[in-house]
């Protein structure tokens, strides 16, 4: 599933062969929640060329539902997308919606945000909707807890985790995938910002043989500095044949800090959620489509150094009056342009990997960010 192809210092150059493609690693993975990347359509998305997407099994679950899903052949058939799909368990969930849900041994009991309705994710039923949804790479349902937990309610939560993402493995050897196509699993390493219980989580987990491993828990309200020492104690202890991925944690200081200490995949909401807020990332740093400054650089695009339809088409001062007027379109060019910011991140960062000049890289895209 996994070759590694490449190293220079912890960062790593691989390649995933998954049953819908091949994705070169590192890779960033644009979130479509909902079967969808939010303002964009397909046309928008072949522009700009992931090579794998992520769905929400929490949401899909809820709407459209498993049986319409089923019905369309999978998340595939149904987004027409034919590349590779990772979906998340409603884990996230388990600690984004905690008011409306309750933990037991069983699986997670939550109320629908939407109408209050009742619903059971066990280990096994979470493998099943996944199975539905037909997705290259599932994941093991966990409990995320926040970065400020104390020890022993972390202890309590990870120990409840690694007996789920064993019930997860079971479960997903005992079933057939639904629609031809073989389907990985990944479990979660958890334990806050208490390295002995990451480790303790990594050593539980690896009685059983997995393709791949995510490190959770990060990017959840602990420090940056016990982010990256978390991300690092688990990547110096992770398998080395099999790819990691760090899930959530999205700035672009942070997935450069991660792959320099070895990781491969990512996933973050931040570039739709802040294309949306006017908020945007160029080589030069964060710009605020909305300052009045921008009103009228006419023939000056969002990033000189930028080939996305955004910037080969307008200038700052229309992008700024679209966000003025709070046209939809905004929205929509400014998602193009973030999203394209942060493959095209990691895509040069697998070409330096490649050619031996990662720390120059690095270097290079770090320095907007850090006020260099």
């Amino acid at each position: 599933m996994f070759e590694l192809q490449a190293t220079d210092g912890r960062a790593r150059a691989g390649v995933l062969r998954l049953a819908h493609g091949e994705v070169p690693t590192p890779v960033f993975m644009p979130v479509g929640t909902r079967a969808s990347v939010k303002t964009l359509d397909g046309r928008d998305l072949e522009d700009l060329d992931p090579t794998i997407l992520l769905g929400n099994t929490y949401h899909l679950y809820l709407r459209p539902g498993t049986g319409i899903l089923e019905g369309a052949g999978g998340l595939h058939g149904f987004m027409r997308w034919k590349r590779p799909i990772l979906t998340d368990s409603g884990g996230f969930q388990i600690f984004s919606l905690s008011s409306l849900r309750k933990l037991r041994e069983e699986g997670a009991e939550f109320r629908s945000h939407l109408d209050g309705s009742r619903h059971v994710f066990t280990p096994e039923s979470v493998i099943g909707i996944q199975r539905s949804l037909g997705s290259d790479i599932m994941m093991v349902l966990d409990e995320c807890p926040p970065g400020t937990a104390e020890r022993d309610y972390v202890i309590q939560s990870l120990q409840r985790t690694t007996r789920w993402a064993h019930r997860c493995h079971r479960a997903w050897q005992d079933s057939e995938p639904l629609y031809g196509h073989r389907q990985e699993l990944y479990p979660i390493i958890q334990g806050g910002v208490y390295g002995d219980l990451r480790e303790e989580s990594l050593a539980g987990l690896l009685e059983r043989d997995w393709p791949g491993m995510a490190i959770g828990g990060l990017s959840v309200g602990e420090s940056k500095t016990a982010m990256r020492e978390m991300t690092e104690l688990c990547c110096a202890k992770m398998p080395q044949d099999r790819p990691r991925y760090l899930m959530g944690v999205g700035t672009p200081e942070d997935i450069l800090e991660s792959i320099d200490l070895g990781v491969d995949q990512f996933d973050c909401v931040l570039p739709t959620r802040n294309a949306r807020k006017a908020t945007l990332f160029t080589t030069q740093g964060r710009f605020s489509a909305k300052a009045a400054r921008y009103k009228d650089s006419f023939d000056q695009p969002i990033d000189p150094d930028c080939s996305c339809y955004t910037c080969r088409t307008y200038d700052r001062a229309y992008i700024r009056h679209l966000y003025h007027v709070e046209e939809f379109s905004a929205m929509r060019l400014g998602t193009i342009h973030n999203l394209h910011y942060f493959l095209e991140l990691v895509r040069g960062a697998r070409r330096a990997i490649l050619a031996g000049e990662w720390a120059a890289y690095r270097d290079a895209m770090l320095a907007p960010y850090r006020g260099d």
